[in-house]
Formats: structure tokens, sequence, C-alpha cells
């Protein structure tokens, strides 16, 4: 939505300026008018960006490009909108076209990779990291070389550009958590609890990251909760993955105390831990 008091203040101090100075031209009038405009759009555009519903923001951007279709600022904001409208693979053929025009840089190759990541393009999106110059430093660019190590099971490269990542960002929960989950996965629990419990002192309520904690945590058979803020509901739901966990490794009475816990924490109906509980009362099998 434009801004139309804005607009029409400038342009009425614009008149007036006009009518003051009979030396101004027809073209300086029209030049101010046209900045005014660009400073109302570049305004739009980043509400479109952030605040915007992104389906609303997709359409926005593809409405303006029909109009202006040489605009690489336009595509960007396109491509960009397409990612948070969860459309990938759209995305990425956007930031393919932006990245090979003459405008495109390294940042926006970093943004092609995200897009072919996020759809499932592991090797697509290691060849367009590969092309990026080693001078181009930034949290996105080693975020994801980490994460397309981890695909490739080189664990010594993942973590030598997950800690690379997480000193280049004044809020590095996100990536803390994924090098945490990365240990998990190799069998590191020690080193994965260690990563999730820093994770949470940059971000207390990364929900994620908790529960990620309470399974690294049950993998070395630590059953009780860890001493982070949490809600009453997010103390059932905590219990109840470390319940699933204890089950799991064969501890089924822990896990049954755990899921009766769970059932009485919750400050509502907890039906998934009340019904797996059932089921070990019936001995039926999780």
């Amino acid at each position: 939505m434009r801004h139309p008091v804005l607009v029409a203040l400038c342009l009425g101090g614009t008149v007036a300026l006009a009518g003051c100075e009979k030396s101004m031209s027809d073209a300086q009038v029209e030049r101010a008018i046209k900045d005014v405009n660009v400073i109302d759009e570049s305004n739009l555009n980043d509400v479109m960006l952030t605040v915007a519903d992104p389906g609303e923001a997709v359409a926005y951007f593809q409405g303006a490009l029909q109009k202006e279709p040489d605009r690489v600022d336009l595509k960007r904001g396109l491509a960009k909108s397409l990612v948070r409208a969860k459309k990938p693979t759209e995305a990425a053929q956007i930031w393919t076209m932006v990245a090979a025009s003459p405008e495109g840089g390294p940042e926006d190759r970093v943004m092609l990779a995200d897009a072919l990541i996020r759809s499932n393009q592991w090797d697509k999106a290691k060849a367009e990291l590969n092309q990026i110059p080693p001078t181009h430093e930034t949290f996105d660019r080693y975020r994801l070389e980490a994460m397309v190590a981890d695909s490739d099971k080189n664990w010594k490269k993942a973590d030598s550009f997950y800690e690379i990542a997480s000193g280049l960002t004044t809020k590095p929960a996100g990536v803390l958590n994924n090098w945490g989950f990365s240990k998990l996965t190799r069998g590191d629990n020690v080193g994965a609890e260690k990563l999730f419990t820093e994770a949470l002192t940059y971000d207390p309520s990364m929900f994620t990251a908790k529960n990620n904690l309470v399974l690294a945590r049950s993998a070395q058979r630590k059953y009780d909760l860890p001493v982070v803020n949490m809600t009453q509901t997010e103390r059932a739901e905590l219990l109840y993955t470390m319940a699933l966990a204890a089950i799991k490794q064969g501890d089924v009475t822990v896990g049954k105390g755990l899921l009766a816990q769970a059932v009485e924490t919750h400050p509502r109906y907890f039906e998934a831990a009340a019904r797996s509980l059932e089921a070990l009362d019936a001995n039926v099998s999780l």
C-alpha cells in the first residue's frame, strides 16, 4: 500500500518550491517527484519482505515485475518472498536468473544455494557454493557450507564451518542448535549436549534446542530435566520426549514413570502421553 499523505505533503512542498523559484524547470520538478516515489516504493518493498503476508508479498513483487521486468531488486524481492511462502523451488529459479545477471553477486549465489537446500537439491547447492570466492565470508555462506558438509558426512569440515558461522553472528542460537543436532546424529551425545546448552544461553525460548538437549541427555541415560527456562506445557512435552527415548533404549520402567509425570504436569489433557501410557499398561509396543 502506498503512503498518500506522505506523497501529498512532499508534492505539496515541491509545488510551493516551484512557485517561489521560477527558474526550476519541469524536468527538475519531475525528478523531485520521482525521488519521492522511489523512497516510498523502497519503504513498501521493505515492508513486503519483513512483516507482510508471504503470499501477498509474492503477488506484490510479481505485479511489480510485470511492469518493470528487468529490475533485479524486484527479482530479489520475489525470490525472498517465495522462500518465505515455502516455495523454494520457484525461488531457486528466480535466484538462478539473478545470480547469472550482470548485477548478480556472491550473496545472490549464497541465496540460491539456500533455496536449493530448502528444495532438497543438495548437489546443486554444493556446486553453487563452490563458485563463491573465498573472500566472501558471511554467516549465511558458512552456515550453508556446514549443512552441505553435514549432508556429505564430512564431519571435520562441518565442525569447522559451524564454528566459523557461529562466530560471524550475534545470534548464533540457530546454528549452534544445528551443530548440536549434527553431533547427535553422529553419536557424540556429550558434544551435542554442550552445544544445545550453549544455544539456549543465546535464546532461552528455543524449544527445539530444549527438546534436542533432552534427547542428548537421554541418550546418556540422564533422565532428569536440564536446568533451563521452560513453561509448564514445555515441561510436560520434554518429559514426554524423555519418556519415549527411555523406552526405546529399553528403560521401560523409567519411561512409564516419565509418561505419568508428563500427563500429570501438562496444564491440559495430554492425549499423546496418556495414550502411550495406556499402551504400556496394556503391554502394547509403542
